[in-house]
């Protein structure tokens, strides 16, 4: 998850910025070729190398230079987060294959090949990151991760291959939380700091960070095309979704709201639990808006891999029930 935004950045650029000098009256731009186009076949094919390699040597020496190495391991993280990264590594693999997908059809191949590129370069932006976890020496090669990334991309290419469209979607949604800035003192009384601090620390002290890395958050949802699944001729709007979100809160650290700062132990007491949500509400599929033009079109895919704010009912476990009429996070 925390390359989320720069994984989105990337492959809106792949998908569909490959060639700012092809003409429009031989093809529209931002339209699927109907046939094989070399031309943006070569030219995608030598933009999507240079952005992974300025990605894996960027994230490299951004992220993992500035922790130990050590040989290849593997690293435990199951119910780290409460399993919110898990999910994100869902989503993550999912979209990276949609919009490679999309951006191989932008270049005329056909529907198999577009698949099994939505596959291969998913795949490769996912595992290159594995890969460098495996040899730090902060984490580990983790194989639920693995398993999330394929499950993710399995579900966009199944989807593809038998419905020929994407009736289940991976969606994320994300609002900040302001964390109060009171003083928490250490277990020994010597020190002191502050939930804010804390959070700081742990997930950045910007907007963009916090949107990558705030678990408590962040909302991974599974948003169902209901239309796709009935007759025709129903009354249900083809563009509304329902969508299942899972979330979790007071999350302070991997495992246990627990940590230590400058040599102080710090441990928040029971008012500080963290708890999961279930969500239940409804979606936009914007992939399904009615629009003639093809630059709306391409915007609509590359921002459906948004969930935004609508009608929801939330039940934690807390024992809650809660109505949002605007869900947030």
């Amino acid at each position: 998850m925390r390359t989320r935004l720069t994984s989105v950045f990337v492959l809106f650029c792949l998908c569909y910025s490959l060639s700012s000098q092809e003409s429009l009256d031989t093809l529209r731009f931002f339209e699927p070729s109907p046939v094989f186009h070399q031309s943006r076949f070569y030219k995608a094919l030598a933009f999507s190398s240079t952005t992974y390699t300025a990605f894996s040597i960027g994230l490299y020496n951004a992220w993992y230079k500035k922790y130990d190495q050590e040989s290849f391991h593997f690293f435990d993280d199951w119910n780290e987060w409460q399993n919110i990264d898990k999910y994100g590594h869902l989503y993550t693999s999912y979209f990276q294959g949609v919009l490679c997908y999309k951006g191989a059809k932008w270049t005329g191949l056909s529907e198999n090949k577009s698949i099994l590129t939505g596959i291969i370069c998913g795949s490769l932006f996912q595992n290159t990151i594995e890969i460098m976890d495996g040899f730090s020496s902060k984490w580990g090669f983790s194989l639920t991760d693995f398993a999330a990334n394929n499950i993710g991309l399995a579900t966009f290419a199944l989807q593809q291959k038998y419905w020929n469209e994407q009736r289940i979607l991976f969606k994320v949604s994300s609002a900040p939380i302001s964390y109060s800035d009171a003083i928490l003192l250490s277990t020994n009384g010597t020190s002191s700091s502050s939930l804010n601090k804390r959070v700081d620390d742990l997930f950045g002290s910007n907007y963009y960070e916090r949107f990558l890395k705030d678990y408590n958050a962040q909302t991974l949802w599974i948003s169902v095309n209901v239309d796709a699944f009935l007759p025709e001729n129903n009354s249900w709007p083809d563009w509304l979704n329902l969508a299942v979100g899972y979330s979790g809160e007071s999350m302070f650290g991997g495992f246990e709201n627990t940590w230590t700062e400058q040599d102080a132990q710090f441990i928040l007491g029971p008012e500080y639990d963290r708890y999961k949500q279930f969500i239940l509400g409804f979606d936009i599929d914007l992939d399904r808006i009615q629009t003639d033009n093809a630059f709306l079109k391409s915007l609509f895919s590359v921002f459906n891999i948004f969930k935004y704010p609508a009608p929801a009912i939330e039940y934690n476990t807390r024992g809650e029930w809660k109505f949002h009429l605007l869900f947030l996070n």
